[in-house]
């Protein structure tokens, strides 16, 4: 620690005031002043061995540049949301030759935005009018839990959209008719696996890519190297899901329509049967049209078809009896097969008489 200039008078010593900042002799509620700690936190820095201890002249502390610069390091280094103790290894590194502009310059690369979207801000009747005129105070309350809503300071039923094209998500699913609580209740388990996600690629790129500077406290040099890496490396992250995602939405929304309206569809959108390749080396033939099922009309006791009706709706009563007369078909097959009587139940009833 450099040593600074001090004035003695015959009444003690005298130290320079908050007015002569940057003379470099403070007392500690002077550098309390000027740095915006309290007295009782550089104390407690100074017990720690985060701060530097003073020079003791006299009866009295006296404080210098170097504690007010290392006590504006630590407060930027506590915003960008460091602990004392990890701190305290930073600065130890630092005063043991390693800088720290080039591993700050790394947090401020990784603590930069992921997104190119703009926040926006909207008023709480501007909110409702997006939601066709839905007033619901617990869904915007539970909005600004997600964090899709954020509180302006200094306001009742003003807001402000971290990410307005989310928001606009909303909107659009609410018009489709989507509840709101369905919505935050999806975004919710969504949020979950997109964390799960990202919390992987962390560990895939910290293994293959960052490990080598995770080894020790990086040098300038180092931590500009890494600082480069997470820029190239940042889009890809978004890239990968949106392609992985594209291609399960495609096959799953696919399955997802055929499985429902497989019935319904035109013949070239039906899924293509298998092909024998034995068939399929002979002559071609023309398609045969498929045989056309007659509907036949059985009797059903009233009881069971009021039971199916409360069960599946007027509407599914039909496909359920059906259902459940092709299980009960199926099973029986299958106990005709395991009892070695083939599939034809004339066999496995000749061999009961």
């Amino acid at each position: 620690m450099r040593t600074s200039t001090w004035i003695r008078a015959s009444e003690g010593l005298q130290v320079s005031t908050p007015a002569d900042a940057g003379q470099g002799a403070y007392r500690i509620e002077d550098l309390s002043r000027l740095s915006g700690t309290t007295v009782r936190t550089i104390r407690a820095y100074t017990d720690r061995g985060l701060l530097p201890k003073p020079e003791r002249l006299g009866r009295a502390n006296v404080y210098d540049d170097t504690h007010l610069d290392r006590l504006r390091q630590i407060a930027d280094l506590l915003d960008r949301g460091y602990t004392l103790a990890s701190i305290k290894e930073l600065l130890a590194a630092w005063d043991a030759g390693t800088g720290l502009g080039g591993v700050l310059g790394l947090v401020d690369e990784v603590d930069g935005p992921w997104s190119d979207e703009q926040p926006i801000r909207m008023g709480l009747p501007e909110l409702i009018a997006a939601f066709g005129g839905v007033a619901d105070l617990s869904a915007v309350e539970e909005a600004l839990q997600l964090g899709v809503l954020e509180s302006v300071p200094g306001t009742v039923d003003e807001f402000e959209v971290p990410s307005p094209r989310e928001l606009a998500v909303a909107v659009e699913l609410h018009a489709a008719g989507v509840p709101l609580g369905a919505i935050t209740g999806h975004l919710r388990e969504l949020r979950g696996q997109v964390e799960y996600i990202s919390e992987r690629f962390l560990e895939f790129t910290t293994e293959y890519v960052f490990q080598r500077f995770l080894q020790h406290p990086p040098n300038d040099a180092e931590a500009a190297e890494a600082a480069a890496l997470v820029r190239r490396l940042r889009p890809l992250a978004q890239h990968t899901v949106d392609a992985e995602l594209a291609r399960a939405m495609r096959l799953r929304a696919t399955e997802h329509v055929r499985r429902h309206l497989g019935d319904a569809l035109p013949p070239t959108a039906r899924p293509a049967e298998p092909v024998d390749p034995a068939e399929s080396a002979g002559p071609a033939e023309p398609p045969r049209p498929a045989p056309r099922e007659v509907p036949v009309q059985v009797p059903l006791p009233a009881a069971t078809v009021a039971a199916v009706r409360s069960l599946v709706g007027p509407a599914g009563v039909p496909a359920f009896v059906a259902a459940a007369a092709d299980r009960e078909v199926a099973a029986r097959r299958m106990d005709a097969l395991a009892s070695g009587g083939g599939s034809d139940p004339a066999a496995r009833d000749h061999r009961r008489h």
